[in-house]
């Protein structure tokens, strides 16, 4: 089995960051996102994948390599327009073959594993082979992972059969939608998807849709297995999605602390502190990531904050927030719920404000107010 992961997009819901960055890049927990997906298909087996890039494919390539790292092997697969989930199966036909493979949302995160995932894909192949007394059993020839949300017109959604077994209707983003399960950005797709996204046509917004691709599936009698989302599932395309995904992967970690505290610095809960940073004169609240060779300086640093490597936080409060690599925090009274990218410098200016919220790009320079 092969893995298919869609890094592609431009993330224009994440600018201004991704003018200048892969959305794909920005970092949960101090590791990119993109990295979380190839680790849980490494865990999954899965050492095969293919990773679709579009306009920031030189920034991919460069973090990601040939893939050694993560114990896989890394084929690029080059996607000149975002035409659709469908359209990444077809650029990547000749990658794929004839072998079954999971297409995966490069700025997706799961806390659910691929693992199980495959599994119940695997055993219900198995039970079409060998059936139990009751019958064969048909193959299925994909399979589909939903999630119960709240307003599922804002995603393809699946009606299922009355025994809720099977699925016998997809819709993309339906004003009517027919149930409350949306599809997670995670498909297994057998060689049949091929045929499929052939016969298709582009939607009304110009894109071959996966869901179109697999509704021809079920059009032709062919079985598509779905299984219900266990645990949390967010998109980190926006801030505060990918604020609430730092915090959910922050409340995971363990201490471990590689710099050096000094004797006036505190460090409180679960906390990582990278190789070569400093904390001084300065509290750390967990959960909490210090990157390599950041300083921290008669700062406090609040729970659910990620600082990147490199970066100098001075006369600072801060809280549930991500800082990038090598940015210069200086004497803000309160910082809390912010997104601030690579090199970036915020400083104080004559008058000061009670909280601040930021989300800055890279190389931007923001003065902050403090007291006359």
């Amino acid at each position: 089995m092969k893995g298919l992961i869609l890094s592609g997009g431009a993330g224009t819901r994440l600018r201004p960051i991704t003018h200048t960055s892969a959305k794909q890049l920005v970092p949960i927990a101090n590791k990119p996102v993109l990295f979380y997906g190839i680790e849980d298909m490494a865990r999954a087996g899965i050492t095969d994948i293919g990773i679709i890039v579009g306009d920031t494919r030189e920034e991919i390539i460069g973090a990601v390599g040939d893939g050694t790292k993560f114990g896989v092997n890394v084929t690029y697969i080059p996607q000149d327009q975002p035409l659709g989930l469908a359209h990444c199966v077809v650029v990547a036909r000749e990658f794929l073959g004839d072998d079954e493979f999971v297409m995966y949302l490069g700025d997706n995160m799961l806390e659910q594993g691929l693992d199980t995932f495959i599994a119940g894909f695997m055993a219900a192949r198995e039970a079409s082979v060998t059936p139990a007394l009751g019958g064969p059993t048909p193959t299925p020839r994909a399979q589909i992972l939903l999630a119960e949300v709240d307003d599922p017109s804002s995603f393809g959604v699946a009606a299922l059969s009355p025994d809720g077994r099977s699925v016998v209707r997809l819709v993309e983003k339906p004003r009517d939608p027919p149930s409350n399960l949306a599809l997670v950005g995670v498909y297994l797709l057998g060689p049949s998807i091929h045929e499929a996204v052939a016969a298709i046509e582009p939607s009304a917004r110009g894109e071959l849709e996966i869901t179109d691709a697999i509704q021809w599936l079920i059009d032709r009698g062919e079985t598509v297995r779905h299984e219900i989302l266990s645990g949390w599932w967010l998109d980190t395309g926006k801030k505060d999605p990918l604020l609430e995904c730092n915090r959910l992967v922050l409340d995971t970690i363990r201490t471990d602390i590689s710099g050096h505290v000094d004797d006036g610095s505190r460090v409180e809960g679960r906390v990582r502190v990278g190789e070569g940073a400093q904390i001084v004169n300065s509290t750390v609240h967990g959960p909490a990531v210090i990157g390599d060779g950041t300083r921290i300086e008669n700062t406090h640093v609040g729970p659910f904050t990620s600082i990147g490597e490199h970066c100098v936080i001075v006369d600072t409060e801060i809280d549930n927030s991500v800082v990038l690599r090598e940015s210069s925090i200086v004497g803000v009274p309160r910082l809390t719920e912010s997104l601030i990218g690579r090199w970036v410098e915020v400083r104080p200016a004559p008058q000061r404000p009670r909280a601040t919220r930021l989300m800055l790009g890279d190389h931007s320079t923001v003065e902050i107010g403090s007291d006359a």
